[in-house]
């Protein structure tokens, strides 16, 4: 039986299918997009306890999923955690992330442990 539920969009076909792969075998219940619109609209039905999000998606960017995000009722306290593997201004990602509740930013570089740490701290 899967255990809590974690969205994730990625525009990476490789490493969505890694991390999809690796969760399901931590017991989390996975949904994994490619696209930035899809995974707003799934979000809806799938009713995440956490989200994750690459910032640099193929239709949008993480954020402004976010941002769509906390617009409803019902996500709107989701975690969610921001990965990527593009060299970003730091202080400006950081800056746009902190205006949103409960969202923090990752480093694709980061371990998968380190990943599975902040999900596990955050949903169990």
């Amino acid at each position: 039986m899967a255990g809590k539920r974690i969205l994730i969009a990625d525009d990476d076909p490789e490493i969505l299918g890694a991390l999809d792969k690796r969760l399901r075998q931590n017991n989390y219940e996975v949904a994994s997009f490619l696209s930035g619109k899809e995974a707003i609209d799934k979000c809806k039905i799938f009713n995440p306890d956490l989200v994750i999000l690459d910032m640099l998606l193929r239709d949008t960017d993480g954020y402004s999923v976010a941002i769509a995000l906390r617009k409803n009722i019902n996500l709107e306290s989701v975690p969610i955690i921001f990965v990527t593997g593009q060299e970003l201004d730091y202080s400006v990602t950081q800056k746009n992330i902190s205006e949103l509740v409960n969202c923090e930013f990752l480093p694709k570089r980061s371990a998968f442990e380190d990943l599975l740490g902040n999900i596990k701290e955050k949903i169990g």
